[in-house]
């Protein structure tokens, strides 16, 4: 195979030897590429005034840099040595870029010691209506600083309290830790800021990378290419630092970054979650209109449900709510049966995180003592409902799923909660005014005292029942615009009139 046709790599290959034996070795690596770039400065130094020497195009710390800020359009050399790039960490890199394979148990143990003891700030995004319920898990769980944004919650911890967060939490769709944040103009910038990053602590050329981009009212006029341009960032790095660069994997990668744009930061996030948190593991079949976990957690803390009461869902379709709801009152974490992206990670502490999930499992209660009903008139889907209860590892007599019509269902304690995702929007066609009217009426008969609550897009729905709500809560299913509506049921508080 000729030269041209060999595939091309990312890696730095061996000087070849010359035919003259007697020739010194040409050694190459970092403290070579180092030395060569300082006697080519001194020589460029020493011949500054002759011409020859100002016509011949050289590859100068400073023309690399140019390269590196040149515009976007303009496409810059890549080259391996970044002298004036990484001078800040130049101690460190050489020893880095020139250590052995072997070397790298010792190098991760430098790593777990180091964020171990390190305070981060993270972000915990979650399904937009639920910033406050989230807020109230983080600060029950012992976080600190935990403050209320926008789709989400900022808070603090050390690792253990992010592998801990990525353990408990209900509501959180992943949990994100700031490792870097730095006001930006252009492309470039956001360049620059992830070249700066050490990405080198938290994963390595062996690794693939996903690098992902939102923004609120930013001005850069091109997101995809600023997430271009974090991703070359990332890899730059990495390859100056190791030797090479990571490979790309878009659906199931090792690491995956963050990048988040307002209207003059950059903020980059090391996603320690991986798949959404909501995904618990368990939910394989799903009805017609289900809820993510997550969200059916929510719901469920804004209804006020007490796990020591009575829960029925009329409407359980596949079973999410009441399966979250077993979950919480067994106290088992929603994150115990799942891997998660910070299992990945170079600083990963296999033997902390099993002392955690250790002591998560030690709480978990065997059996329950409450009753959780759920009824559909589908037999498919509660045949769906009942394999996710196997595949949630719950006990089959944990939850009692049956076929059957909400309006012949009969409570099963003189008190509890109604939690449900009723059928609404296109589903919702398939009913009609009588049968909510019927339902209410079934409701007020047989289940005064209980709290009912139900999530539906169709905001006409107490008017169709002809109940008035004490409480209606925005929420968003996916991109539905929802709200979630409480009725106490008082058998002496409506009217026949209402009815």
């Amino acid at each position: 195979m000729s030269d041209q046709d060999k595939p091309k790599t990312l890696t730095i290959g061996k000087r070849r030897r010359t035919e003259d034996t007697t020739e010194p070795r040409v050694r190459s690596g970092a403290r070579a590429r180092a030395a060569m770039n300082m006697q080519r400065r001194q020589s460029q130094s020493a011949s500054a005034t002759s011409a020859d020497d100002r016509s011949r195009p050289s590859p100068t710390p400073r023309d690399q840099n140019k390269s590196r800020t040149a515009p976007a359009k303009q496409a810059a050399p890549r080259t391996h040595g970044r002298p004036q790039r990484t001078a800040p960490f130049s101690a460190d890199t050489s020893a880095k870029t020139s250590a052995p394979r072997r070397s790298q148990p010792q190098r991760e143990a430098r790593f777990q010691a180091a964020v171990e003891h390190e305070i981060f700030k993270v972000f915990a995004p979650c399904p937009q209506g639920l910033e406050e319920v989230l807020n109230v898990e983080l600060t029950e769980l012992g976080y600190e600083h935990v403050e209320t944004a926008r789709g989400g919650c900022r808070f603090q911890a050390d690792w253990a309290g992010v592998l801990r967060i990525n353990l408990y939490s209900r509501i959180a769709t992943r949990i994100l830790v700031q490792v870097a944040h730095a006001p930006v103009h252009t492309e470039d910038d956001v360049f620059e800021l992830a070249y700066r990053t050490p990405w080198e602590r938290w994963f390595g050329a062996e690794q693939t990378l996903r690098v992902d981009t939102s923004a609120i009212r930013s001005p850069m006029q091109s997101l995809q290419f600023c997430n271009l341009r974090a991703k070359d960032g990332i890899c730059d790095r990495l390859r100056d630092y190791e030797g090479a660069r990571p490979s790309i994997d878009t659906v199931r990668p090792d690491a995956r970054v963050h990048l988040f744009l307002d209207e003059k930061t950059a903020t980059l996030y090391l996603d320690t979650s991986g798949e959404s948190l909501f995904k618990r593991g368990w939910r394989h079949s799903k009805g017609e209109a289900p809820l993510r976990e997550n969200l059916a957690a929510g719901i469920l803390a804004l209804s006020g449900w007490d796990p020591n009461h009575a829960l029925m869902d009329p409407f359980c379709g596949s079973g999410t709510i009441l399966i979250e709801a077993a979950w919480i009152a067994l106290g088992a974490p929603p994150g115990i049966w799942r891997p998660f992206h910070f299992e990945r990670l170079r600083n990963h502490n296999d033997r902390l995180w099993k002392e955690i999930k250790a002591e998560a499992r030690s709480h978990i209660a065997d059996e329950l003592e409450i009753h959780i009903v759920g009824y559909e008139l589908d037999p498919v889907a509660i045949q769906a409902a009942k394999e996710n209860l196997e595949r949630a590892h719950l006990n089959p007599s944990t939850i009692r799923f049956e076929v059957g019509n909400a309006l012949e269902a009969m409570p099963v304690a003189d008190s509890g909660w109604i939690v449900s995702n009723p059928p609404y929007g296109e589903r919702l066609a398939e009913t009609n005014d009588a049968f909510w009217r019927d339902w209410a009426a079934h409701l007020k008969q047989h289940y005064a005292g209980w709290s009912v609550n139900l999530i539906t897009s169709d905001l006409d729905l107490p008017h169709y029942m002809r109940l008035k709500p004490k409480r209606r809560t925005p929420l968003y299913n996916g991109a539905l615009d929802c709200r979630l509506f409480a009725f106490d049921m008082v058998k002496s508080g409506y009217r026949k009139g209402d009815m």
